[in-house]
């Protein structure tokens, strides 16, 4: 009988760096409230985008400035003096524009004519193009301005007095354009994020990968965009993109002037790998340059090019609102917290500072969480870390 020990029919395996990014992201309290956070700002982008959500934003639901439903009417209203006591009105004399009107009207009676009476509005002033409307109103089948004023005042009786966050000038609700400022910010921020990792990312493979005159020229393209301030950048680039294209032009600012931190990262880590014995095995099996680059290197260094992706989320987010703020990003049938923010700070002069309470707290809470599990996911991703 041998005693040579049984070998196990499921032998076990190391984890893999996702999986012990995962484990660690579990035991990080703080990483996990972040990315639930995260997760709902994402849905709520979704519902938004969907016609769930906010697609009724621009309606008049309120009067305007609207204040929130949990103030009293006292504490949004300004005292305010009492009226003056209505004074009698003499009326106006019968021809206050023409002093011969009677004795032409005496002539009129004497010869068996009769003249057309001036026409006068209900407090008495002549209105001269009183029979023409009366004309072009019968023809259009408008009917008089009694019925266009009842019309008015159902309108405006169909406001509502209060909001639950509040109304802004022209009475739309607060809380539905923030819902869809995150929807624009969201999406400018994941899509410009995504554009500017891939160019970095493949610039930086073909700097770190080639060398030689091919590294050279590219790191004196990146030099020539880190040389300029970023915000100086941003704006110059503005100023070259064809507007009127809505979000895509904000995307494309962003995605054409973000990248380089994602060519500095990448480069050096394709500097590293493609000295290492797996590259050198590819190569002498005859594996192709670009299939060493990305199908053999690239796997190796995705958690450089995720967090960097994350990393750009945040700061594009952050830029969105600067360039909407300064009227160089969504177009005005679109909403952000940028333009909400540009609207917000002329209603304080009034008083009304629920507007911006609202763009700034749910920009406040996204940027935090993002920023957490941002800083949560580098350390679980580092390899030295265990």
């Amino acid at each position: 009988m041998s005693n040579t020990p049984a070998i196990s029919a499921n032998p076990s395996h190391s984890a893999s760096l996702w999986q012990l990014a995962w484990r660690r992201l579990r035991a990080d309290r703080l990483a996990m409230l972040s990315l639930t956070i995260v997760i709902a700002f994402l849905l709520l982008t979704l519902a938004s985008a969907s016609g769930w959500l906010a697609a009724d934003w621009s309606r008049e639901a309120g009067i305007s400035y609207a204040p929130p439903s949990f103030l009293t009417p006292s504490s949004t209203t300004a005292a305010t003096l009492p009226e003056p006591a209505a004074t009698p009105r003499t009326p106006p004399p019968a021809n206050p524009l023409d002093p011969l009107a009677d004795d032409i009207a005496a002539i009129n009676a004497e010869r068996g004519l009769h003249a057309t009476p001036a026409p006068f509005d209900d407090e008495g002033i002549i209105d001269p193009l009183a029979t023409e409307l009366q004309e072009i109103r019968a023809a259009q089948g408008t009917g008089n301005t009694a019925t266009a004023a009842t019309t008015a005042d159902d309108s405006a009786s169909a406001r509502r007095a209060t909001l639950p966050f509040g109304g802004d000038k022209w009475g739309r609700d607060v809380l539905q354009k923030t819902l869809k400022g995150t929807e624009t910010s969201i999406i400018v921020g994941l899509m410009a994020a995504l554009i500017a990792t891939a160019i970095g990312t493949l610039l930086g493979a073909l700097a770190g990968y080639y060398g030689r005159w091919v590294d050279d020229l590219l790191n004196w393209f990146y030099s020539i965009f880190t040389s300029l301030p970023y915000l100086l950048l941003i704006l110059a680039v503005a100023a070259v993109v064809p507007r009127g294209k809505g979000l895509t032009s904000i995307v494309l600012i962003l995605s054409l002037t973000g990248w380089t931190g994602v060519f500095r990262q990448m480069r050096a880590e394709y500097l590293k790998h493609k000295s290492r014995e797996y590259v050198r095995a590819a190569d002498a099996l005859g594996a192709s340059h670009a299939r060493m680059m990305f199908l053999h290197i690239f796997p190796n260094v995705s958690h450089v090019a995720l967090v960097q992706l994350s990393l750009l989320a945040v700061g594009f987010i952050k830029s969105e609102v600067i360039l909407s703020f300064l009227g160089f990003g969504v177009p005005v049938d679109a909403v952000s917290w940028g333009s909400m923010l540009n609207e917000a700070q002329n209603e304080l002069i009034l008083g009304k500072w629920w507007q911006l309470a609202a763009a700034t707290s749910a920009m406040a809470l996204l940027i935090t969480a993002f920023s957490l599990f941002t800083d949560a996911l580098r350390d679980a991703l580092d390899p030295r870390l265990k």
